[in-house]
């Protein structure tokens, strides 16, 4: 960045907002604020900056001690609930909007309101707020598509989206909000014919995005992420074409076509480029997917993928894992459960009985038998046996003491122990005292129980004093003493 003589700073700055170099307004903002920390002007400019950015957090703390130094400008109160409200901090958002009492701001804040509701998935309050809006305002329509689209109903979304598309004319957002409803119907067609008129458009009108740059080899820089990137609804567009591609099998050059970016990339792409290279990349892809599950929000499909792909890899014993650390998702974020391998769910079963959590346990499995009996009368023909299963898993568990069992309940214990070592969780003493008790049974009986059958491709023989699961039971008896210590 070249030096800026005394006096330029101001036009300095403006340049080079107008030429999209943020990243050096930013720097020489920052230097402004650190020498003045109530300088109204370069607070604002840097919150734009950082807002244009999308660099909601950041926004958020200039427009903050905005709100302090200019406490009479609302617009700064705004802003700061815009950003917040980007940030994904919905209460906070909520919050600073009901410190606004000008009446002149009150359109504006029940939309913003109805977005946060709508963060939160608050359906019923976000509609409530929804009707409170002009009926003739175009968003009226919008948030009532997506209203509509949550509650799966998505041909009158669709609807929804079109009638404000003909009042506003074309506007990227509202096409692919189109496209994704057609992708929802399974009408991929009429979905691509969106997409692609997005991507049309975003090279025609954005030649500096670099589209397809990626693809054709060329070497380009980072297009950032931008408030205009944003608007181009490129991002969005090639996400959902790669999922096209991912269901239809086709090629995958729709992650590599989308406009370079480096850093921060979204949880979407993110999710996508897990799926698109797990055959190429699975711990790579893995990685990512666990990766996204920690972050909130994330998106929906991730948790059911990642299960998915590890009964597809037959890694039955992470899915166990996951499912048992993050109970609380699996009835949020699965679609159908009869998706998930009936030994995962058995695995999860075991988790809940052996913490004493026999209640979860008893709904995970009215929730099992629920669904197999609406697809036994959805789709006669067909037959599953998850509950079948899970039952046999359990009843097995319950009454005799084998290299199966204590296989199952192994797991789960492993899990417990490693959670609380690493202090995710507190248990109470009842519970802990329940499974030492646990582990003092199997000590006492398992002494001719194997834990593991030799291979005769073995290369190295088991240990006879240690494939028992007396030897197993008494070790871990022996490190929850420890971690309760």
């Amino acid at each position: 960045m070249a030096h800026i003589n005394d006096g330029e700073h101001t036009k300095a700055i403006y340049t080079m907002i107008k030429e999209g170099l943020f990243k050096d307004a930013i720097a020489v903002l920052n230097k402004q604020f650190q020498a003045n920390t109530n300088s109204r002007a370069a607070l604002s400019l840097l919150g734009y900056c950082y807002y244009f950015t999308q660099d909601f957090v950041n926004a958020a703390n200039c427009y903050e001690h905005l709100t302090v130094v200019c406490p009479e400008v609302d617009d700064y109160k705004l802003y700061y609930a815009q950003s917040l409200y980007q940030a994904c901090f919905y209460q906070e958002a909520m919050k600073v909007t009901c410190q606004i009492e000008n009446p002149d701001y009150q359109v504006k804040i029940v939309k913003l309101q109805a977005a946060i509701k709508y963060g939160e998935e608050d359906l019923a309050a976000a509609k409530s707020l929804v009707d409170q809006s002009p009926s003739g305002d175009p968003d009226t329509e919008v948030n009532l598509g997506c209203l509509l689209f949550k509650e799966g109903r998505y041909e009158e979304a669709c609807k929804k989206f079109m009638t404000a598309m003909q009042v506003e004319g074309y506007v990227p957002d509202l096409s692919y909000n189109i496209a994704l409803c057609y992708y929802r119907l399974k009408q991929y067609a009429l979905a691509l014919k969106h997409i692609a008129e997005i991507i049309e458009r975003g090279i025609r009108e954005h030649p500096e995005l670099s589209v397809g740059m990626n693809t054709e080899g060329i070497e380009v820089r980072s297009v950032g992420n931008t408030i205009t990137l944003h608007e181009t609804a490129l991002i969005e567009a090639f996400n959902l074409k790669a999922a096209i591609e991912y269901q239809l099998k086709n090629s995958k050059e729709a992650l590599t076509d989308m406009p370079p970016r480096r850093g921060r990339i979204d949880p979407v792409t993110l999710h996508n480029q897990a799926l698109m290279n797990m055959e190429t990349h699975p711990t790579e892809g893995f990685e990512k997917l666990q990766f996204l599950i920690q972050q909130s929000p994330f998106p929906p499909e991730t948790f059911g993928n990642l299960l998915l792909l590890y009964c597809k890899h037959e890694y039955y014993d992470l899915a166990a894992d996951v499912l048992a650390e993050n109970a609380q998702l699996t009835y949020k974020y699965l679609t159908t459960i009869l998706n998930v391998s009936a030994i995962v769910l058995a695995n999860l079963c075991v988790s809940y009985i052996m913490t004493s959590q026999n209640e979860e346990a008893e709904e995970l499995m009215r929730k099992i038998e629920k669904e197999e009996e609406q697809l036994a009368y959805e789709e006669p023909e067909r037959k599953i046996f998850h509950l079948s299963i899970v039952n046999l898993v359990i009843g097995a568990l319950l009454q005799k003491l084998g290299t199966d069992t204590w296989f199952y309940a192994k797991r789960c214990f492993l899990s417990l122990l490693e959670n609380l070592a690493k202090q995710v969780f507190v248990i109470r003493d009842a519970v802990l005292y329940d499974c030492l008790q646990f582990f003092s049974q199997c000590e006492a009986y398992g002494r001719n129980v194997k834990v593991a059958m030799e291979q005769p491709l073995d290369n190295i023989p088991i240990h006879a004093g240690k494939n028992t699961v007396t030897y197993e039971a008494r070790l871990l008896k022996s490190i929850l003493i420890e971690i309760m210590d």
